[in-house]
């Protein structure tokens, strides 16, 4: 895997505002600049970094779809999450200073190399980096309580229905359609995500299928019926 040692400026990049502090002045967007070291081409099946590597840098996906992934004691693989272009990857490093999972890519894929010493660094320079970071770690904690939640308390209809929606609005924010998406994973993935067996994942797809809900033509899926998705993780109370 090559690191292209090339300057790469966050002023002008289409994912800054998704990915970085908005409001910056010129100075501060100069300083924020230096914060990407290198891009990183990872091929679809590559690995970005793996569990119990050391931890130096946070990634910033420019362009691709990532999945997180552990491996139990008996060597069996758990989907952790799906990250998208504009989100950050590596921040399970933090803590000690080693990855605690596997970060795999699902399609070709280029991320910003941002070494977290330098984070730390223009931190201290620039407050609303450090917020932002901030907010990232707590975006991530809160999306963690969401898994524990859907996997907890959640049948594979109401599961699959949030995961669907939550996917959907993410893509939404980046310009994309809110009623049609092109799954990069597959349903294996889907269920060790969610879960659920391949089997379930199928069924409850031809259900959601067989109510109008949604379209599905092997991995490009149409939402015809959002609220009824929406009914499906939160039912409505009887009158």
């Amino acid at each position: 895997m090559k690191l292209q040692t090339i300057k790469v400026a966050c002023s002008n990049c289409n994912m800054r505002e998704l990915c970085m502090p908005v409001g910056l002045s010129n100075d501060e967007l100069d300083r924020i600049d230096d914060l990407v070291t290198a891009r990183r081409k990872v091929k679809r099946g590559d690995v970005l970094f793996h569990s119990g590597e050391q931890f130096t840098n946070l990634f910033a996906i420019r362009t691709g779809f990532f999945k997180t992934c552990i491996n139990s004691e008996d060597g069996r693989g758990q989907v952790t999450g799906f990250q998208m272009a504009g989100e950050i990857v590596g921040l399970d490093g933090i803590v000690n200073d080693t990855h605690t999972c596997d970060a795999v890519a699902l399609e070709d894929a280029e991320v910003c190399v941002m070494p977290f010493d330098r984070i730390e660094e223009i931190s201290r320079e620039v407050n609303s980096l450090q917020r932002h970071v901030h907010k990232i770690m707590s975006r991530e904690i809160v999306r963690e309580h969401g898994v524990i939640l859907l996997l907890g308390s959640m049948r594979a209809e109401e599961r699959l229905a949030a995961f669907l929606l939550n996917l959907v609005q993410r893509l939404h924010a980046r310009g994309f359609s809110q009623s049609e998406l092109i799954l990069r994973m597959s349903r294996e993935e889907i269920g060790s995500y969610l879960g659920m067996k391949i089997e379930t994942v199928s069924r409850t797809f031809s259900k959601f299928v067989e109510e109008n809900i949604v379209e599905v033509k092997q991995r490009h899926v149409r939402i015809l019926n959002t609220d009824a998705l929406k009914d499906i993780v939160n039912p409505k109370a009887c009158d």
